[in-house]
């Protein structure tokens, strides 16, 4: 047997040094369902929220998403990438179904007028949950089109399924942490990032480009938000949208 092959074999057996994308994964299923236990996950026991079907069905896809993506980040750990980019394919549907539905989620909320207490009015409050799609669209579609390039495509997964975090953050039943409001929600979110880009920066002594541009994505969306929402030609679009 040669050396080359040797050395292959020995790096098979090792386990994969990637407890990054694992502990940020497993931060977002815990997240999730903190924040999202009261309402959905354990709704019949406590909060008895009336759960439409289409709120069921989006948060079974949004509950799918974020348990994939734990899934996928252990088969690259455990070096099933074969594995890997087969459940990639059905992933690549889940991320579409993801934006279809929470974007129809959205858009009937706001029709109805809902919005979550303490936010703003239901049409100011729509730019939220779309600027979350815009985001995912945009990192993810991006991570999928640079698939082949693993360091790329691995990161820019990471930022969009951590930046879609603020939804489930603003529900965890802590009244201190719901009366800061948007900006904090979306702060933890970015704290989260940061923590993941900061580690890898450390390990790799570079700030890696798909983290730089992705997470000043993040940001962008996030400012964009806050600058459009409830402005006239905001306002205009949303009544169009729900019309």
């Amino acid at each position: 047997m040669s050396t080359t092959q040797i050395d292959s074999e020995v790096l098979a057996s090792r386990p994969a040094r990637r407890p990054l994308y694992t502990w940020g994964a497993l931060a977002a299923l815990l997240l999730v369902f903190a924040g999202f236990a009261r309402t959905f996950y354990l709704n019949a026991m406590l909060a008895h929220f009336p759960l439409t079907g289409l709120l069921v069905f989006h948060g079974l896809v949004m509950t799918l998403w974020f348990v994939l993506f734990f899934v996928q980040v252990r088969l690259v750990a455990s070096h099933r990438t074969a594995v890997h980019r087969r459940v990639g394919v059905y992933g690549a549907v889940l991320a579409a179904l993801v934006l279809i539905v929470g974007t129809t989620t959205a858009i009937v909320a706001a029709k109805a007028g809902h919005s979550p207490p303490g936010a703003p009015p239901a049409l100011v409050f729509l730019a939220i949950p779309l600027g979350d799609m815009v985001l995912f669209a945009g990192l993810v579609g991006s991570a999928l089109w640079l698939r082949r390039r693993p360091e790329h495509h691995k990161r820019l997964m990471l930022v969009a399924t951590l930046g879609i975090l603020p939804a489930a953050i603003s529900r965890i039943p802590i009244e201190a942490f719901q009366s800061a409001g948007l900006p904090a929600f979306f702060g933890v979110a970015d704290l989260l990032i940061l923590g993941c880009i900061a580690a890898d920066t450390i390990r790799h002594r570079r700030l890696h480009p798909a983290f730089g541009w992705g997470f000043g994505f993040v940001v962008l969306t996030q400012v964009a938000r806050f600058l459009l929402a409830g402005t006239a030609q905001w306002m205009a679009f949303a009544k169009w949208l729900t019309g």
